[in-house]
């Protein structure tokens, strides 16, 4: 699954070097943790989430035909400012 989240990611951001997905297990859960740029937060989540959902279900899909559970996270690769 790490894969095709990468190739899918990368598609759609403008800093495809600074995407970087992890895969952990957890069980009988896999863990996919998706990073981009945070000029690139936009491209991946969409108006009103819609490429982040298309996104998880076709990780879905993909992940049914072994009957395995995979869940996505979305992140930025630059931390947060504090306000201080």
């Amino acid at each position: 699954m790490k894969e095709l989240v990468e190739v899918i990611a990368k598609a759609l951001v403008e800093n495809p070097d600074k995407v970087v997905v992890t895969e952990r297990k957890e069980g009988k859960i896999t863990k996919v943790d998706l990073r981009v740029a945070r000029s690139d937060m936009g491209k991946v989540i969409g108006k009103q989430g819609r490429i982040a959902k298309a996104l998880r279900t076709v990780v879905k899909a993909a992940s049914s035909i072994d009957d395995s559970i995979v869940d996505v996270n979305i992140d930025s690769d630059e931390p947060t400012e504090s306000a201080e």
